[in-house]
């Protein structure tokens, strides 16, 4: 077992405090009688003054101003012998010393030996300071651990790491994908390296960059390859390490942060999530937030204030642009906005290449091909894909990665984790027809995207997958493609209507059917697709922001809210009746393709195209081939 000095402090120290009043306690009611006279025996006053009375008391001491007596006394039972008797006197007994003077018996009085206020001094004087000794020593270890009762000395100090020479091990060479990123921020680098290149021609480097993107796109990682290449002093802090539940700590510590900057530079000062200390002032029912809005007016004021902050750059992130202050977003503070969003496939095939060195991948696979089939796909996505891909060969046994590992590890960052395959059945073979309407829709529509495969292996909380491949990474998506994937989101559900009856529809569809609404109402309020007309009627931001939206407030009238409704209404009944249809027209083609799904429970999506194309025409859809 460990010994810790401070879990023998813990339990000494009230151990200690108890002895102490105990200790006190016995001594001040104790006082030290000299000699042996401690040892007498003791008589009662009333005895004492009888024996007085009949003249057998020999000499008298009194003790203790005069509380004790030690009484030499004749005792006729013991044969006359004198006899050593202890007695104690009341408090008030001056007509005492008139009977001893009376009796002409010899008396002395001596004064009290109280050892008792001795040892009571000392222990006043020695407890006080075993115990500020021992606090002491308690304080000065928790100081040292993070948070400690220690570290209250430090309240308003800034938390920010600092590195003299920031050695992240990571270099613009390490990041992938972001290339318009990283040409405005090897600006920064190249300024903090030869400052002069710029200050010869008027040029002012900006004072503030803000990051903005998805999660997983970047940022930090930018960041990092930021104070790898310009080795100047570098600071790294959290937008919520700024804020506590005291104000003015969090103001306390930016002009800390501040203050260190300036002694350090030229410098870096990296702010990550500044959403958590950015957000606009006012926000809120009741007025805000007082300590994040003072941390917010102080960082305001260190960026671009009355002093001003020369030398130092301020790098953040965000993944929440549109909740930031506008003051701190304009020219002076954040000069520069870079959008860090999900690359392309040029984008996502370089961040391959850039995961794989330390890969051991077979020769077969082609990261190409893992390209064109993550679209959507950040950075931080395909490191993790890579890495499951690493872990399954690893459980396999497998001496290096293979295209099954991969493909096994987008199914499962995507969909989830593989589960129980189904036993034979009706639910089994109901799945099949379900899975197998929403590929065979997808195939025979021209504007849909291509089948990559189908399965019956169940993955998270789906119990059978299509899976669907873009042709190309689409920014744009025009009317007939939207339709399009409605339809093949509606296959599912028509289907299992025109195999089994309108009685026997499952629940199976509930996520296509939510996918489906929002698509078609998207068409109507937002991309004017259509009879309203090319009218935008609701905002693309879906959350309220408070203080901004306190109330959701309606951007049309109940007349137009219904007919909204009944567009809607209109684009996916046409939809559904399309997609039955060619359920209908595919009876024989379908129903082949589902005794094959059940026997081999996953079906490649050329395999699938080839059966399709037996019985009907496929339609040759577009094929995008990137200039890599």
């Amino acid at each position: 077992m460990k010994f810790s000095w401070k879990v023998v402090l813990l339990w000494a120290l009230p151990a200690l405090t108890i002895g102490f009043f105990l200790w006190q306690g016995a001594f001040a009611s104790t006082t030290v009688v000299a000699g042996n006279n401690a040892a007498a025996t003791r008589m009662s006053y009333g005895r004492f003054l009888d024996y007085l009375d009949v003249g057998r008391v020999a000499s008298v001491d009194l003790y203790e101003g005069g509380r004790t007596a030690i009484v030499e006394a004749i005792d006729p039972e013991l044969d006359n012998r004198v006899q050593r008797l202890r007695v104690d006197l009341p408090a008030n007994a001056p007509e005492l010393m008139a009977k001893l003077r009376a009796a002409d018996i010899s008396f002395d009085i001596h004064p009290s030996q109280n050892n008792g206020a001795i040892w009571g001094l000392l222990g006043n004087l020695i407890f006080p300071l075993l115990l500020i000794a021992g606090l002491f020593f308690l304080f000065r270890r928790s100081s040292n651990a993070p948070g400690g009762p220690g570290q209250a000395m430090n309240f308003g100090k800034s938390k920010a790491r600092f590195q003299m020479e920031a050695k992240t091990g990571v270099l613009f060479d390490d990041v992938a994908g972001i290339e318009e990123a990283k040409e405005e921020l090897q600006e920064v680098v190249t300024f903090l390296k030869k400052p002069e290149r710029f200050t010869a021609v008027g040029a002012r480097i900006p004072k503030g960059v803000l990051l903005v993107g998805p999660p997983g796109t970047g940022k930090t990682l930018l960041a990092k390859a930021i104070a790898g290449e310009a080795g100047v002093p570098f600071f790294s802090i959290s937008g919520s390490e700024f804020v506590e539940m005291f104000v003015g700590v969090g103001a306390s510590r930016v002009r800390d942060l501040f203050k260190k900057a300036k002694e350090n530079a030229p410098c870096i000062v990296f702010i990550d999530e500044i959403d958590a200390v950015g957000r606009q002032r006012g926000a809120g029912i009741g007025g805000g937030n007082d300590e994040r809005e003072q941390t917010l007016n102080q960082l305001l004021t260190e960026m671009d204030g009355f002093e001003g902050n020369t030398g130092i750059i301020i790098i953040a992130a965000t993944n929440r642009p549109d909740v930031l202050d506008s003051a701190l977003l304009r020219p002076g503070r954040f000069d520069r906005q870079i959008t860090v969003d999900a690359p392309d496939i040029k984008g996502r095939l370089a961040v391959l290449d850039v995961h794989a060195r330390n890969k051991k991948l077979s020769p077969q696979i082609s990261l190409e091909t893992i390209a064109r089939r993550t679209p959507g796909f950040t950075g931080a996505d395909l490191a993790n894909l890579l890495n499951e891909a690493a872990i399954l060969t690893a459980r396999r046994r497998k001496e290096e990665i293979t295209m099954a590992e991969i493909n096994d590890a987008v199914d499962r960052v995507v969909a989830g984790m593989e589960g129980t395959p189904l036993v034979d059945g009706k639910s089994k073979r109901l799945i099949a027809y379900h899975e197998v309407g929403h590929a065979i829709v997808g195939t025979l529509l021209k504007d849909h995207d291509p089948v990559q495969k189908v399965t019956l292996i169940p993955r998270g909380q789906a119990q059978g997958l299509t899976w669907f491949t873009p042709s190309e990474d689409q920014s744009l998506i025009s009317r007939s493609q939207i339709l399009a994937r409605i339809k093949g989101a509606l296959g599912g559900r028509a289907a299992e209507d025109v195999i089994f009856g309108d009685a026997e529809v499952t629940t199976g569809a509930g996520n296509d059917l939510q996918q489906v609404t929002g698509m078609a109402r998207q068409m109507v309020t937002r991309f004017g697709m259509s009879d309203l007309g090319p009218l935008s009627l609701e905002s693309p931001q879906g959350e309220v922001f408070l203080g901004r939206d306190l109330m959701v407030r309606s951007e049309y009238s109940e007349k137009i809210s219904a007919r909204i409704d009944a567009q809607v209404r209109v684009i996916v009944e046409q939809c559904y009746e399309d997609a039955k249809r060619m359920i209908r027209d595919n009876r024989v083609v379908i129903d082949r393709l589902v005794d094959l799904l059940i026997e081999k429970e996953t079906i490649d999506g050329e395999e699938f195209r080839q059966i399709v194309a037996e019985y009907a025409e496929v339609p040759e859809k577009e094929q995008y081939v990137p200039q890599l």
